[in-house]
C-alpha cells in the first residue's frame, strides 16, 4: 500500500503547484486566483526511490458554514481521514494569517502526522522567513518553493522515511522471486503477435469521461457511479473547473472517471480560469477511451450541445449519450428531446442513447454497461480476412460510382489502429471515391461487426501503377 500525502491550505498558497511538481504533470490548474481547486484530486508521486498517493484539495476553510467553502471544506476534511501524512502550506511572502491559525488548530485535533511547508520563499533567508510561523505551534516550519523545487524533493524524503521508514527485505533472494516470470498479459500479447502491428492492447483501466454543458449533473452522475460524495455537486453552474480523475472499480474491472468542467458557449467563456476548464475538458475527451456526453432532458439538445459532440466525434472516441433529469422532464419536454437527437445528433446514431436520471440513480446499470459496450467496440480486433469479406459484401451491395471513365477498384481491406479503429483500403483510384461512399462504407463495417458505440474511420491507399508513365507502346514517357 502506498503512502498517502495530502496537501492542505488556505487558498492560493500553492497546492495545486505542489501537487504538479510532486506528480510530475500538470494534471492540476494554476493560476493567480484564489479558489480555483475546489474537488480534491488525486496523483502518483515520486521522490527518489520512493512512491506515493498525493491528494490535492481546495481552499480550507473550517469554520465555513454554507455554499461553495463548505463542500470544499467537506472534500479537505475527506482528504484528511485518508491520508498519512498531511502537507501544511502556509505563504512565506504574506506571513501568518487568522485562516492559517485556524486550519492548524484542527490539524492538531487529527491524528496524522503533520509537516509545516513555508511555500514562496525562494530568494528570501530560510530562518528570517519561517521564523513567525512557529506560533502555528504545528510542527517545524520547512521553507520550500513548489514553482521553482527548493527543498521540496527534502520534505518530502524527510516525511516518508519518519512515517514509512524503508525496511530491507529478510532474504534477498526471496525478495527477487518471480521478477521474472511472464505475467498472462504477456502470454496473451503473445498469442496475438500477428495482430500487434495493426492493434494497440487495451489499456488495462477503462477511462471514461462525463462531459457535457455546465449544471447538467456531470458531477451528480460521478457521485452515483462511485457510491460517495466523491466531487462537489452543487446547484451552481461552473461549480468543477479541474477535470478530476477518479479510479473505481464495477463489476471486477478498473476504471477511471475524468469529471470534467462543464463546456459553455463561446461567447460566455469570458474568465481565464474557465477557459483553461474548457481546454482541461478537451484535453480529457483525447485521453479517455470512452465519453459520456450528459444532454439535460428539460432543456432539449443545444446548438453548444452539438458543437460539443461534434469535438467528441472529431477525436474518435467512443461514445455514450445520457439524457439526464428524464425523471422531471414532461412528456413534451422528452418528445422534443428524442426529435433533437434524432435531427442535430444524426452523425453519432452508432452512440447508445439512454434515458437516466443521475440524482435518483435511475438508469446507472445501463450507463455503465454500454460504456463497457463502446469500450469493447473501439478495442475490438478485426482480422484481415473478415474485412475483405466485408469490403467484397459492400462492393456487391453498391459499387463505388464512376468518376468520368474510371471506377475505383478496391482489392483488400486490414485494420491499421483503434480508439478509434480504422480500416485500411487499398486498390487503385481510390482517390476518386466521394465522401457520400465513404460513409456508406463506414456505417457498412460498423453494421458488419456490430461496433456499437464507437465511430469508425477509413484510410484509403492507393497502389502505384506501372502503366501510368508509359506510352501506348509501353515506352517509358519522358
Amino acid at each position: 500500500m502506498l503512502p498517502t500525502i495530502a496537501l492542505v491550505g488556505r487558498p492560493n498558497v500553492g497546492k495545486s503547484t505542489l501537487f504538479n511538481r510532486l506528480t510530475r504533470s500538470r494534471s492540476a490548474l494554476v493560476a493567480d486566483f484564489p479558489g480555483l481547486t475546489r474537488d480534491r484530486q488525486y496523483g502518483q508521486g515520486r521522490v527518489g526511490e520512493r512512491s506515493f498517493v498525493v491528494i490535492d484539495t481546495g481552499g480550507f476553510e473550517p469554520v465555513a458554514k454554507d455554499g461553495i467553502l463548505k463542500e470544499m471544506a467537506r472534500q479537505t476534511l475527506q482528504a484528511l481521514d485518508e491520508a498519512d501524512i498531511v502537507i501544511f502550506l502556509v505563504d512565506g511572502r504574506a506571513g501568518v494569517t487568522p485562516q492559517d491559525t485556524r486550519i492548524a488548530d484542527l490539524l492538531r485535533r487529527r491524528n496524522r502526522a503533520v509537516y509545516l511547508a513555508v511555500n514562496k520563499t525562494e530568494g528570501m533567508n530560510d530562518a528570517r522567513v519561517t521564523a513567525e510561523f512557529h506560533e502555528l505551534a504545528i510542527g517545524t516550519p520547512y521553507a520550500i518553493s513548489a514553482a521553482h523545487g527548493d527543498r521540496v524533493n527534502a520534505l518530502v524524503e524527510m516525511a516518508l522515511e519518519e512515517t514509512f521508514p524503508l525496511r530491507e527485505p529478510a532474504d534477498a533472494d526471496d525478495a527477487d522471486d518471480g521478477l521474472d516470470a511472464p505475467s498472462p498479459a504477456a502470454d496473451h500479447a503473445a498469442d496475438d503477435s500477428d495482430e500487434a502491428e495493426f492493434v494497440p492492447a487495451p489499456p488495462p483501466r477503462i477511462k471514461i469521461a462525463i462531459v457535457g454543458h455546465p449544471n447538467v449533473g456531470k458531477s451528480t452522475l460521478v457521485n452515483a457511479l462511485l457510491g460517495e460524495e466523491r466531487v462537489i455537486a452543487f446547484d451552481q453552474p461552473g461549480t468543477t473547473r479541474d477535470s478530476i480523475y477518479l479510479d473505481f472499480e464495477h463489476k471486477n474491472r478498473d476504471y477511471t472517471l475524468i469529471d470534467t468542467a462543464g463546456v459553455r458557449k463561446r461567447g460566455k467563456v469570458t474568465e481565464s480560469i474557465e477557459k483553461f476548464s474548457v481546454i482541461k475538458t478537451l484535453q480529457a475527451i483525447e485521453d479517455a477511451n470512452v465519453v459520456v456526453f450528459m444532454v439535460d432532458a428539460t432543456e432539449g439538445v443545444s446548438d453548444h450541445d452539438v458543437q460539443l459532440a461534434s469535438f467528441v466525434q472529431d477525436a474518435g472516441r467512443a461514445l455514450v449519450v445520457c439524457l439526464n433529469k428524464w425523471d422531471v422532464a414532461d412528456a413534451e419536454a422528452r418528445k422534443k428531446l428524442k426529435d433533437d437527437c434524432e435531427r442535430k445528433l444524426y452523425f453519432v446514431d452508432y452512440a447508445e442513447t439512454l434515458a437516466i436520471s443521475a440524482k435518483t440513480r435511475q438508469g446507472l446499470d445501463k450507463v455503465m454497461a454500454a460504456a463497457y459496450k463502446a469500450y469493447l467496440a473501439a478495442f475490438k480486433k478485426l482480422t484481415t480476412p473478415k474485412l475483405t469479406r466485408a469490403l467484397q459484401d459492400a462492393i456487391v451491395k453498391q459499387q463505388p460510382p464512376r468518376a468520368g471513365t474510371i471506377r475505383p477498384k478496391m482489392r483488400y481491406a486490414h485494420q491499421g489502429g483503434s480508439n478509434p479503429p480504422i480500416v485500411v483500403i487499398h486498390g487503385t483510384s481510390l482517390n476518386r471515391i466521394s465522401d457520400t461512399y465513404k460513409r456508406y462504407l463506414e456505417r457498412f463495417f460498423l453494421d458488419a461487426f456490430e461496433l456499437k458505440g464507437t465511430p469508425l474511420r477509413l484510410e484509403l491507399r492507393t497502389g502505384h501503377n506501372p502503366y501510368a508513365e508509359t506510352d501506348k507502346s509501353g515506352r517509358r514517357r519522358r
